[in-house]
Parts: C-alpha cells; sequence; structure tokens
C-alpha cells in the first residue's frame, strides 16, 4: 500500500434492504451512536503541552550536513506531534530518505522502505476536518509539515511531507502538524538537486536524512493513540 497525498474514501453506506422501517430506524440511530463514539475515541488525545510552554521544536540534520528546522504544533494535532516525537526519540528516521520529490509541491520521506510503501508497523487516526476531527486548521502553505496517507483516512504512519509551495486543496485532507522555520533553503535545494525519474516524484539517490532530533523544552509527551 503506497502512501501519498490521494483522494479520501468514503465510509460504508450499505444498508439492508429486508429490516422494516422501524428496525431501520433503531440500527440507523445505533450505528450512528456506536460510530460518534468510536469518533469521539480516536480524537480523545489532548496536547500535552501546558499553555506557558515552547512548541517542540525539531531539527532534521541532511547527510551533507545541511538543517531544516520545524515548529510542532500539538495544539493543533496533538496525536500526530506525539507520533512523530515518539518515532524521533526511537530515531526511526535516521537514516531514512526524501523519496518522493516534486518541484513546485513537497518533498516526502520517513519510509524504511524508501519507496512509499513502509511505516513504523501501525497507523494513526487521520487529524483532519473530512475525517471528522474539526480542530485542525493550519493550511497547507509553504514549509508546513504534513503526515501522508493512503486512501484510507487512518493510515498515517511515519511517513511525511513539507510544503515547497501552498497547496491549499489538501487542507482538511491530511493532518497538517508543524511548520519549517529555518532552512526553507535546504528544502528548495533538496527540489533542485532531484533526479526525478517519473511523474510521481520518485527520485535516484534520494537524498539522506541523517538524523532528526526533537527539543520538547521539558515536556514529556506520550505515546500515540493507534488505530485498532
Amino acid at each position: 500500500m503506497t502512501l501519498g497525498l490521494v483522494g479520501c474514501s468514503g465510509g460504508d453506506k450499505t444498508a439492508s434492504t429486508k429490516e422494516s422501517s422501524s428496525s431501520k430506524t433503531t440500527s440507523s440511530q445505533s450505528s450512528s451512536k456506536t460510530t460518534s463514539s468510536k469518533q469521539e475515541d480516536k480524537f480523545s488525545v489532548q496536547s500535552a503541552k501546558p499553555a506557558d510552554a515552547q512548541n517542540p521544536v525539531v531539527t532534521i540534520t541532511m547527510q551533507d550536513g545541511s538543517v531544516i528546522k520545524a515548529e510542532l504544533y500539538p495544539d493543533i494535532a496533538p496525536n500526530t506531534v506525539n507520533n512523530f516525537i515518539s518515532l524521533i526519540n526511537q530515531k526511526f528516521y535516521d537514516g531514512l530518505t526524501f523519496h518522493r520529490i516534486m518541484d513546485g509541491f513537497m518533498i516526502q520521506g520517513g519510509d524504511p522502505k524508501g519507496n512509499g510503501t513502509g511505516g513504523p508497523g501501525y497507523e494513526i487516526p487521520g487529524e483532519f476536518s473530512s475525517n471528522g476531527y474539526a480542530k485542525n486548521d493550519l493550511s497547507h502553505t509553504r514549509g508546513v509539515l504534513s503526515m501522508a496517507r493512503s486512501s484510507m483516512p487512518d493510515s498515517a504512519g511515519s511517513q511525511f511531507f513539507i510544503m515547497h509551495a501552498d497547496a491549499n486543496y489538501l487542507d482538511g485532507e491530511y493532518a497538517a502538524f508543524g511548520k519549517v522555520t529555518e532552512g526553507m533553503e535546504v528544502v528548495d535545494q533538496i527540489v533542485a538537486n532531484a533526479q526525478v525519474t517519473d511523474n510521481n516524484g520518485t527520485v535516484a539517490n534520494p537524498p539522506v536524512i541523517a538524523t532528526i532530533t526533537v527539543d520538547t523544552f521539558g515536556v514529556t509527551y506520550p505515546e500515540p493513540v493507534k488505530t485498532e
């Protein structure tokens, strides 16, 4: 399953045609309550950051020594931030690549397989409005970090992308969770140097992420909630 930037799939709208009118109503109400409860459960994570604390800052150091710094927004996408920090603390991203690069769009990385199909072995709920999460109003402007996923809304894991240019049509469809504060010129250089081999942004000799580290300024962020 390739993770990238795709459309959303709809929910299951199938209903039995053999049910009576009353049982349909009861079933519909019960299903609605169950769905609502599940939605509330998967989006129950609150920001771990105290109101007076600084947002976490990540440092992406490339193999050539160039550096990108980004601020994470736990108040906007708390579980997504928890997940990113957890993976960073496990050194998950060290040695991986930006395997997909599209000029005027974005650079995508964080896949241990390096081909868009890998992840950490689990998935997290998608914190964006078309998935029922209303708190994420971060627009996909240049420098914003967001999570890649498949057509299933709750399929993000480790792959993320950095916007090379504005693409507000992604708003509400992907879990944006941070923004570059220093080093956009590094992103520009990664795009400029990319040896793109197809229309999907696949690159030969993809640039290597040496390390990603995070400064949480003394705040402890919990492990992420994962999908069932």
